[in-house]
């Protein structure tokens, strides 16, 4: 039987996923109804306090599995999309899909490793 690399895309797909309905909902309700209605204090996401997280070797691997899981995510929902309006070079979608999002994952790297 031929090897398939299925599970891996469906694998970061389903991270990407998931990271992202947990995480984005947090960050709406942080950023858009805390801060602005006073429950939580602008001083607690000033600069120095998001980079000092940030610069964390654990703060960097965190944020570098999140934006790597969110970039096959959006790689395989674009290859499927574009499927569905009528792009059915398969081979040529996916390899400028998942180009873009390997090619995303190691920017982030450099980025984050260069903080």
């Amino acid at each position: 039987m031929a090897r398939s690399h299925k599970p891996v895309v469906w694998g970061l797909f389903a991270a990407g996923g998931t990271a992202s309905a947990f995480l984005v909902p947090v960050l709406a309700i942080t950023l858009g109804f805390a801060v602005p209605l006073g429950l939580l204090s602008p001083t607690d996401l000033s600069f120095d306090r998001v980079y000092s997280i940030v610069s964390h070797p654990l703060g960097r691997l965190v944020l570098f599995g999140y934006m790597t899981v969110c970039f096959w995510h959006a790689a395989h929902r674009t290859r499927t999309t574009a499927h569905d309006v009528g792009l059915h070079n398969d081979r040529v979608t996916m390899i400028v899909c998942y180009g873009a999002a390997g090619l995303s994952t190691v920017l982030a790297a450099l980025f984050l490793l260069s903080l």
